[in-house]
């Protein structure tokens, strides 16, 4: 029971430092949680603060989207004020510096769980958009995802040994060998009837999509989480998470990716549609004069 009062008063604590600027978007600011996250001094928390920098940089994300570096006007007695070095950190980057901070403090843990639970709120009222958007949004967003994912995974796979163009192409296959059912890159371009220069993820619907989402975000979490070294290794983890994510499939009753229909419109065609659509509306709209 005293555990409990201890996250609730904890959780109200780093609620209570959660900022909005004037567009909505909230932030924190890394001063005011190196005091909750008992910091005797700052200088000792930016050591944190570039390992959660590092980590974000490893995860494919840009940095400088999550971890800005400002100015605090903090007072400094007599009604004198000066500038300090602050940081405005996104969710995100508060989640990756409770990640890597000191465990066995109950504020560091409790702040791991706060900072998860308001990832997966917001992973909630993201789906709940989803589930209003078309068929051809959905493929549109999650190509997008996809294409953004797949370059954190080519980082994690590098890291893993993974050096060359030839060597990033077996590991992909091995992916796709897992997820697939045996199938590879090769296998599944002939199954869609595709000429060699169009994409496989291009002729996917969104459920083919989703599955080989999950299957990269995955691959790269374990490659990174188990610092995997070693082409084999890499390889094999890849092909591991695919058939993990194949056997789930088949716990939930689903459909085989490899027996999902091919969709009629490629993304190329629907982004060219888009297109076409934007430029009839601006063309339709009245100038200001």
């Amino acid at each position: 029971m005293a555990d409990e009062r201890v996250a609730a008063q904890h959780h109200k604590t780093f609620e209570s430092i959660r900022h909005e600027d004037e567009h909505g978007f909230e932030f924190w600011r890394a001063r005011q949680l190196a005091g909750v996250l008992e910091y005797s001094q700052y200088r000792h928390f930016v050591a944190v603060i570039d390992r959660a920098r590092e980590a974000c940089r490893n995860s494919g994300q840009p940095p400088e989207d999550h971890f800005e570096d400002v100015l605090t006007m903090v007072e400094i007695g007599s009604g004198a004020h000066r500038e300090i070095e602050d940081c405005r950190l996104s969710r995100y980057a508060c989640y990756l510096i409770v990640q890597n901070g000191d465990p066995s403090k109950p504020v560091i843990a409790n702040g791991q769980t706060y900072f998860a639970i308001q990832t997966r709120r917001q992973e909630l009222a993201d789906e709940a958009r989803f589930r209003t958007l078309t068929e051809d949004e959905r493929r549109l967003m999650l190509r997008g995802e996809m294409a953004e994912h797949n370059r954190a995974l080519t980082a994690a796979a590098k890291q893993a040994g993974v050096a060359t163009a030839l060597d990033y192409a077996v590991f992909q296959d091995h992916g796709y060998k897992g997820l697939y059912g045996g199938l590879g890159a090769k296998d599944i371009h002939v199954s869609k009837g595709l000429k060699r220069s169009q994409k496989i993820l291009d002729h996917m619907g969104s459920t083919e999509l989703a599955a080989n989402l999950f299957r990269a975000t995955q691959t790269e979490e374990k490659l990174r989480r188990e610092n995997v070294q070693g082409k084999k290794q890499a390889n094999q983890t890849h092909f591991q998470v695919g058939a993990k994510v194949r056997q789930t499939i088949a716990d939930l009753g689903g459909t085989m990716p490899e027996k999902l229909p091919t969709p009629e419109k490629s993304i190329k065609q629907i982004e060219r549609e888009q297109r076409q659509l934007q430029n009839d509306s601006d063309k339709s709209t009245p100038e200001n004069f």
